[in-house]
């Protein structure tokens, strides 16, 4: 397994799998294990994967420093990765929480990324706010399924504000477009690889400039691809559509019947999208 140090020292890790020119994929969670991401419904097949095992996860080494866990300063070690692989300009994917670090990397180093996905993208470093009708909305695709009474009115509990452990629990099907023993492991397995020291940093305090980052992104002219999954109550299309509206010329793909994970519950339409795309 390939390494580099970051700025600081620390050890890092990161994943190779596929063949042709590089792909650097960012996990979500925040600060999860990037196994999760396999090979993004087969994407390898189209691009060579690199998945990054952000510090304190996967196989990375911790930090001596919790506060380089900030999604600000995780840009570095992305840029440290770029230095290392010996790439002048990079392609990047970022899932979910890991859209944002995807947007800051844009917001300070834009000459360097070639071309750019954001899958079911977090929209914290945007500052975009998604209403709670669009959640619900979302999720009542899924008012057919055994579970959704329960399910749903936990998430009317979250998007009032009144969440509790239990029911932000709860809500868990709605993030997978099938939520069958396969998404039940997966979702496990998801609790289990977050760093959650890390989790509770990732989004701090002035981590985010949002006027910057709009700023950089009305003016980025490189290609731009935004994944949405239909049913996706995290970042539900008309989210992922205002998403794409910041840049000059994004495109916008909407998977249907997909969640929050969009390469298992339509890796062939995934795969098939994300790699048409990053290959022009």
């Amino acid at each position: 397994m390939p390494t580099f140090r970051a700025p600081d020292g620390t050890l890092l890790a990161y994943h190779e799998a596929g063949t042709g020119a590089p792909l650097l994929c960012l996990p979500g969670g925040p600060l999860q294990d990037s196994v999760y991401l396999g090979d993004l419904g087969g994407l390898a097949a189209h691009r060579r994967l690199i998945r990054l095992d952000l510090r304190g996860t996967g196989a990375s080494a911790v930090p001596g420093d919790p506060e380089s866990y900030r999604c600000d300063r995780l840009v570095e070690d992305v840029e440290a990765l770029r230095v290392h692989l010996g790439l002048d300009t990079v392609d990047v994917l970022g899932h979910s929480a890991g859209a944002n670090l995807a947007a800051l990397y844009v917001t300070r180093y834009p000459e360097r990324v070639g071309r750019l996905v954001l899958v079911t993208p977090g929209a914290a470093a945007p500052g975009l706010e998604t209403a709670p009708e669009e959640r619900l909305a979302a999720a009542r695709l899924r008012k057919d399924e055994p579970w959704f009474g329960p399910a749903y009115a936990a998430l009317e509990d979250v998007t009032a504000g009144r969440g509790t452990a239990e029911s932000f629990g709860a809500v868990a099907p709605f993030f997978h477009g099938t939520w069958d023993e396969a998404a039940r492991e997966r979702h496990a397995a998801g609790e289990r690889q977050r760093n959650g020291e890390g989790a509770g940093v990732f989004a701090g305090e002035g981590v985010f400039d949002p006027a910057a980052t709009r700023a950089v992104f009305a003016e980025f002219a490189r290609p731009v691809l935004v994944v949405a999954g239909e049913g996706d109550v995290n970042t539900p299309v008309p989210t992922a559509a205002a998403y794409a509206g910041l840049f000059p010329g994004a495109a916008l793909v909407v998977l249907d019947g997909a969640g929050h994970f969009p390469w298992h519950d339509d890796a062939e339409g995934f795969a098939k999208q994300v790699g048409s795309f990053l290959n022009g």
